[in-house]
């Protein structure tokens, strides 16, 4: 029902380890060692995880994860103590000594906040029976963030809205969400931009509401935004469809064609032609493979597999693979 407009939901929990200082006031490598050691060993009782410790990782490798959406700055910034587990299918994804000591977190394509959220709980109570988590009987579980305080519950949901950027109907959506105790982000999280029309629609505060309340708090607001978007796509075609037709096949006309292409216009442009497939302009044979652009083709991941040492070549190699991938996937009709 709202394919294309809600691309993925995410819960997060953040828990610490009692007795353990957070990892900013962390003066003890053997603290870090042990929260480490105690979160894989606690994990090898599930589905395959693949550790990476970040200090046996080069900068551009950490980045190169972030792009993809898999760990966090600040992970990146605690690079000498930090590690993350992944599942194979990388919808489970473990933090270790970020913000908070352990934040684990479960992705599902689409719009289903529950799925994750029953998929997470067996890690969870597993983490909870196996370590000592820090837990106060008034503030709930006991976090870096006050923010985080309560159940440490994150519910968010990637949303890619470029009807209601267009139609100025983002504005609203930004004041509904506060005024609803949500918060709104860039496709990077906290402190990012909007970047090619996608945003992150996530609770603010998790203390004084369980997690069934967080969730469907956050849902139903979801619900109401896919519901706005869906209603302004219908006008945008209804009252300047040939401006949008030419708009989005101009972008499809570029990244086909481009010589040079810098990280930012590639975002935009995917985005118009992402924007020309929900306005039926243009076919896309893989929405999957097609989302993996936007970060396919950015820095860091872009030199795991080129070699470049200037702006001039990373924007040259940049513009042959995304169109060589763009030809591949999409097509007008």
């Amino acid at each position: 029902m709202y394919d294309n407009i809600a691309i993925s939901s995410r819960i997060r929990l953040a828990r610490n380890v009692e007795g353990i200082k957070f990892y900013t006031k962390l003066d003890s490598d053997v603290d870090a060692q042990y929260i480490t050691g105690s979160v894989m060993k606690t994990l090898e009782k599930f589905e395959v995880f693949n550790f990476l410790s970040l200090k046996d990782l080069s900068l551009n490798e950490c980045n190169a994860l972030f792009e993809q959406h898999l760990i966090s700055r600040e992970l990146i910034e605690n690079k000498d103590i930090s590690g993350i587990a992944i599942s194979e299918d990388e919808k489970f994804i473990v933090m270790i000594n970020e913000e908070d000591h352990i934040r684990e977190q479960c992705m599902e394509k689409g719009f289903n906040l529950y799925k994750p959220y029953r998929r997470l709980l067996k890690i969870d109570e597993e983490i909870l029976s196996s370590l000592p988590i820090a837990y106060s009987d008034e503030l709930g579980f006991i976090t870096a963030s006050p923010s985080n305080l309560g159940t440490g519950m994150r519910a968010s949901v990637m949303l890619f809205l470029p009807a209601c950027v267009f139609s100025g109907k983002i504005d609203e959506i930004f004041a509904s969400a506060k005024e609803n105790g949500l918060t709104i982000r860039g496709i990077y999280g906290e402190g990012s931009k909007a970047a090619g029309y996608f945003y992150q629609i996530s609770n603010q505060n998790s203390l004084g509401l369980d997690e069934n309340e967080i969730i469907d708090k956050v849902s139903e607001f979801i619900y109401s935004v896919c519901n706005v978007e869906k209603e302004a796509r219908g006008m945008l075609l209804e009252e300047n469809g040939e401006f949008y037709k030419d708009l989005t096949l101009r972008a499809y006309g570029i990244l086909t064609n481009c010589y040079s292409l810098e990280e930012n216009e590639m975002m935009e442009l995917l985005a118009k032609v992402k924007l020309g497939q929900v306005l039926g302009f243009i076919d896309i044979d893989s929405d999957d493979k097609f989302q993996k652009l936007f970060y396919e083709g950015a820095e860091a991941n872009l030199k795991e597999i080129f070699e470049f040492s200037d702006k001039k070549k990373e924007n040259i190699i940049r513009a042959e693979y995304i169109s060589n991938k763009v030809k591949q996937l999409a097509k007008r009709r």
